[in-house]
């Protein structure tokens, strides 16, 4: 349920993308550093996004270091550290931890039940630190759980469930900008869920597992596609309008192109991929259609 909040790289000057890749890389460091290689491997780019944000909002003391890792071990690269980094890396431990369970009593994949037990004691002490974060999302995906063996299919409710937990992640310090980062957080959150279901929705057809869009049909139908872009477009659109009543200044730029582009580009990308795959089908039923025509008129 992770990955979609990304940049448009694209659209970014170099230099923007190179803070960008800093805050990443950063963020990637103090996983690493306070918790361990295991929490390293669930960084992400929603995180990252998280740690500009609030770096951008409260401006805290941010220091920058160069060092090499074991992706890229041969040159050194730009990290960024602050208070917010710190935050959005304990956020990171409290969501992977709930998703690695997420993937074991759904799925009944082993292998991320063990990881969630070598994750456990990270969880429990980033729990005990902000427990209004913890609760909201230890309930919350309990919700989720209960709606999709319900298999329920109301939109609102379900992607709203994600909404309420990634709200609560969103404020950090409750103060006079915690109405605004809880509407970010809360839109984000549907966003992110949304997105989730609609690139799995084939995969969860095939074997059986619950999906928000299992009775839409082809979801890439112009019809279909047309009414799901456009509620996907209202969460988007409802999430930066409060982004844009915080007094944003610090990478502001970098935020926007998240906002208003980057967070389309995995849509696209879904969208082209269905197009090629019908492609694909429609020529493999040409050349069939072809050569049954011609046996025929030897016939």
């Amino acid at each position: 349920m992770f990955g979609y909040i990304y940049v448009n790289e694209q659209e970014l000057k170099l230099r923007e993308y190179a803070v960008y890749r800093s805050f990443y890389c950063g963020l990637c460091n103090n996983l690493k550093c306070r918790y361990g290689r295991m929490a390293q491997m669930m960084l992400n780019y929603d995180l990252t996004f998280l740690a500009l944000l609030l770096t951008g909002l409260y401006e805290p003391e941010t220091r920058f270091e160069e060092h090499r890792c074991i992706p890229h071990p041969v040159t050194k690269h730009r990290m960024a550290d602050n208070e917010a980094i710190s935050y959005a890396a304990d956020m990171c431990v409290l969501l992977s931890y709930q998703k690695l369970r997420d993937d074991w009593e759904d799925e009944g994949k082993q292998t991320r039940r063990a990881e969630a037990a070598l994750l456990r004691s990270s969880y429990r002490r980033v729990s005990e630190k902000y427990p209004r974060q913890a609760k909201a999302v230890e309930r919350n995906i309990r919700l989720l759980h209960e709606a999709e063996r319900q298999n329920r299919h109301d939109i609102d409710y379900v992607a709203g469930l994600t909404g309420h937990f990634l709200a609560e992640v969103f404020v950090w310090k409750e103060d006079e900008w915690q109405e605004e980062l809880r509407q970010m957080g809360f839109f984000m959150g549907k966003f992110i869920y949304l997105m989730d279901a609609l690139e799995d929705v084939e995969k969860d057809r095939k074997c059986g597992s619950y999906n928000l869009f299992s009775e839409y049909g082809d979801v890439w139908r112009p019809g279909v596609q047309k009414e799901i872009q456009g509620v996907l477009t209202d969460m988007m659109t409802a999430a930066s309008k409060a982004f844009e009543r915080l007094p944003v200044l610090e990478n502001a730029e970098i935020i926007r192109n998240i906002l208003y582009s980057g967070v389309w580009c995995k849509y696209i990308a879904m969208k082209d991929s269905d197009r090629d795959r019908k492609r694909r089908a429609g020529n493999g039923k040409s050349k069939v259609t072809g050569a049954v025509s011609g046996r025929r008129r030897r016939l």
